[in-house]
C-alpha cells in the first residue's frame, strides 16, 4: 500500500525592518506590534533590524550598510522576505527588491492582507478590495515581480495576483466600479441612520485600539455573538445591537473597526462610511486595554484617528478594560474623557455601572415631566416609552399619569398637549 504524505503549507519566514528617528519615537514598540501583525497574517518573524537615522532613506528605506546587513541575515535565517515598518514608496520597493532579491513587504500590505482575510460582508469585501487596488496601482511592477517569484503568501489575498496582471486601465476601471458600489452601500447606511434618527433611539459607538476588547464588550452586553479572538483585527465588519437600560430606555451599540498606529490612509478612505458611525453617534465608548503597557500611547492614537475623522463634541466614556489581567500597575487616566470606568468585558465586572452611566448620560440631555395624557392621545405614551426614560406610569380615570425624562423636542410639544389634536 502506497504511503500517504501530508503536504503542509510552510509559513513565510520574515525579517522586520524599522527606522528609529532622532525625536524619541517608539520604533521598538512599533516593531513589536508589527510582529503581532505578521503573526496574524500567518508568517513567522525570524529577525529584526532597526536603524537609527534622522530620516527614512528616500531610495532604500534604510541606508546601504543596513541593506547589506539585511542581505546577510536573509541568508543566515533562511528568510523568505522582509517587512518594513512604514509604507514604502514605489522606488523604495523596487530598489530593495533589486538589491535583496527577495519578497519585499511593508506594514500597509500586511494590514490590508489581514483585512482581506477577515472581511465577510459585501461592504467589507468592497472596502478591502478598493483599498488594496489603490495601494497596488502605483506598485504594479515591484509587487508583480516580488509575488510572481514566490507564488502566493502574504499580500496575495483578496484581489491577488490576477489583479496585478491587469494593466492600469483595467485596474482603474475596477476602482471606479467599486467606488460606485461603495456609494450605494453608503447611501443605504445613511438611510439606516436616518431611520434610527426618526425613531429617536440614541447611538453609542464602541471605539478603541485593535484587540482592546470591543467585541467581547458588545457580546456581554447584548449577546451579539460577534467573533472574539486574541488577535489584531479579529473582527472587521461593524455590528449594531440594541441595549435595554433602566427606565425602559434603549440605546444602540455599534462596534467599529479597531484602530492601530500607522493605519493605512487607503484603508481609512475605503472604510470612511463605516468609521463615520462614530461621527454620527451620540456617545463614544472608548475601550482601552488597561493591561497593555502601551495603553497611554494607544489612547493617543485613538483620539488622533477620531480627530482625523472629524469626530468632535461627543460625550466620551472611557472603559479601562481587562482589569482581570492587571496584577500590580499604576492606574492610568484619560483626561479627555467625560467619564471613566474600570471594567472587565470578559468577566462582566463593572458592566452594571456602565449601563447606569449610559442611562445617566442619556438623562442629562432630557427634561423631567409629570403629565396626564388623555387616553385619546395615547400615542404620546408610546413616544415617551421609545424616546424617553420612564420613571412611573399610573392609569387614572382621565388618562395616564406619566413621570419621565424626555428629549427637549418631546418636552416642548407636550407643553402644548391640551391644545393639540390627536397625533
Amino acid at each position: 500500500m502506497a504511503e500517504m504524505y501530508e503536504n503542509e503549507e510552510l509559513a513565510e519566514r520574515v525579517i522586520l525592518v524599522g527606522v528609529s528617528g532622532q525625536d524619541g519615537d517608539d520604533a521598538c514598540d512599533s516593531l513589536c506590534e508589527l510582529e503581532e501583525l505578521v503573526k496574524t497574517a500567518g508568517a513567522v518573524t525570524v529577525g529584526t533590524v532597526v536603524q537609527n537615522r534622522q530620516m527614512i532613506h528616500p531610495g532604500t528605506y534604510v541606508g546601504t550598510g543596513k541593506v547589506e546587513e539585511i542581505r546577510q541575515m536573509l541568508l543566515e535565517k533562511d528568510a523568505t522576505g522582509i517587512v518594513c515598518d512604514d509604507e514604502l514608496t514605489p522606488s523604495q520597493l523596487k530598489n530593495l527588491e533589486d538589491l535583496l532579491h527577495t519578497k519585499i513587504m511593508d506594514r500597509t500590505l500586511i494590514i490590508l492582507d489581514i483585512f482581506a482575510a477577515r472581511a465577510s460582508t459585501r461592504e467589507g469585501k468592497i472596502q478591502v478590495e478598493l483599498a488594496q487596488l489603490k495601494y497596488r496601482l502605483t506598485r504594479l511592477t515591484g509587487l508583480g515581480r516580488s509575488m510572481s517569484r514566490l507564488g502566493g503568501g502574504i499580500g496575495t489575498r483578496g484581489p491577488g495576483e490576477k489583479k496585478l496582471e491587469m494593466d492600469r486601465r483595467l485596474i482603474n476601471s475596477r476602482i471606479a466600479q467599486l467606488n460606485r458600489e461603495l456609494k450605494e452601500v453608503k447611501k443605504h447606511r445613511e438611510i439606516t441612520r436616518g431611520q434610527r434618527s426618526k425613531k429617536g433611539t440614541p447611538v453609542a459607538a464602541i471605539v478603541g485600539y485593535t484587540n482592546a476588547g470591543k467585541s467581547t464588550l458588545l457580546n456581554h452586553l447584548t449577546g451579539a455573538d460577534v467573533l472574539e479572538e486574541d488577535k489584531l483585527f479579529a473582527t472587521l465588519d461593524p455590528t449594531t445591537r440594541l441595549l435595554e437600560l433602566s427606565g425602559h430606555q434603549q440605546i444602540l451599540l455599534t462596534d467599529t473597526v479597531g484602530f492601530i498606529r500607522k493605519l493605512p490612509h487607503h484603508l481609512i478612505e475605503a472604510f470612511r462610511s463605516t468609521l463615520e458611525e462614530a461621527k454620527y453617534a451620540d456617545i463614544i465608548l472608548h475601550v482601552v486595554d488597561a493591561s497593555n503597557p502601551q495603553a497611554d500611547k494607544q489612547m493617543h492614537i485613538v483620539y488622533e484617528t477620531l480627530r482625523n475623522l472629524e469626530v468632535n463634541g461627543k460625550t466620551v466614556i472611557t472603559l479601562f478594560n481587562k482589569q482581570d489581567h492587571i496584577l500590580q500597575r499604576e492606574s492610568i487616566r484619560d483626561g479627555r474623557a467625560d467619564r471613566t470606568l474600570k471594567i472587565s468585558a470578559k468577566t462582566g465586572a463593572g458592566l452594571l455601572e456602565l449601563k447606569e452611566a449610559l442611562a445617566e448620560t442619556l438623562r442629562e440631555g432630557k427634561h423631567y415631566i409629570e403629565v396626564l395624557i388623555p387616553y385619546a392621545k395615547s400615542s404620546w405614551v408610546v413616544t415617551i416609552h421609545m424616546q424617553g426614560e420612564l420613571v412611573s406610569e399610573e392609569y387614572q380615570e382621565e388618562g395616564t399619569l406619566i413621570k419621565a425624562y424626555v428629549p427637549y423636542e418631546i418636552y416642548a410639544r407636550l407643553q402644548k398637549l391640551p391644545d393639540t389634536d390627536d397625533e
